[in-house]
């Protein structure tokens, strides 16, 4: 089947979304953005900010926190999203790497990989093999631990193990939620590959990360969250250099560059 052209591959587009929990706190207040097809958007923020929720909101996880999508549309493609379940989510090619590495311990990896694609039904044992080589070409540690129940691996494996079952879904959208917190530096620039990898394989990411020159580092483009709403937007490599984003989440300003 050929490729679609451009203007009609699945983009996400998310339109002045209003998003509350419980009956007062409102989380949300018209936050729009767009991730297009094959891209990479980071989104920042100070925790708080609103940024995991609007991860929530796309993945249709928001419901098993008590949010509510309460203004706005969320769309990937001609899917909308808004108010759907996180099954929905996944068929329309969408998936979420939640924080925490929050993989199932008493399984074993192969069984957490297994896991991964049964929001889609059932598959042609091709296609479940196909995604499994994917995981195991990206981190060959996994193939290596595959009988080891998950609990027993350090917390980067954990981590590669989560984004491993959620590409057994074949996203064409990877929603990633601080993939990088609490990893040693030299795990935290492997993950970083691997993101890179992913989306040279094709599949788009909207990152949330609390290392921002990591993720400015990887994005096309990128938002800054504050309180709920967006505060900065634009290419990643042209906010990298404004001086509110390097004393916000870069440790300097512009004027900084040469001093002692």
């Amino acid at each position: 089947m050929p490729e679609a052209p451009p203007q009609e591959r699945p983009a996400l587009h998310v339109e002045r979304l209003d998003v509350t929990y419980g009956r007062a706190q409102e989380a949300l207040r018209s936050v729009s953005l767009t991730v297009p097809h094959g891209a990479v958007v980071a989104l920042l923020g100070a925790n708080g900010a609103g940024k995991t929720t609007l991860l929530r909101a796309v993945s249709g996880t928001l419901r098993l926190h008590r949010g509510t999508v309460t203004a706005g549309l969320i769309r990937y493609g001609d899917t909308a999203l808004d108010g759907r379940d996180p099954v929905a989510a996944v068929r329309a090619g969408v998936v979420q790497v939640p924080e925490g590495r929050r993989v199932f311990a008493g399984l074993t990896v192969e069984e957490n990989l297994r896991s991964g694609g049964l929001g889609l039904g059932r598959r042609a044992p091709e296609q479940v093999r196909e995604a499994r080589d994917r995981v195991y070409t990206l981190f060959p540690v996994l193939a290596e631990r595959g009988r080891q129940a998950a609990g027993l691996l350090s917390g980067g494996e954990q981590q590669m193990l989560a984004i491993g079952r959620a590409l057994m879904a074949a996203p064409r959208l990877l929603l990633l939620d601080e993939p990088s917190l609490g990893l040693a530096p030299r795990m935290v620039f492997r993950i970083a590959e691997v993101i890179r990898e992913i989306n040279e394989q094709g599949t788009a990411v909207l990152l949330v990360e609390q290392n921002a020159g990591m993720a400015l580092s990887l994005a096309d483009h990128a938002h800054v969250l504050e309180v709920g709403e967006v505060r900065l937007s634009g290419p990643a490599d042209e906010l990298a250099r404004t001086d509110e984003v390097r004393r916000l989440y870069l440790g300097g300003t512009a004027g900084d560059q040469g001093a002692a």
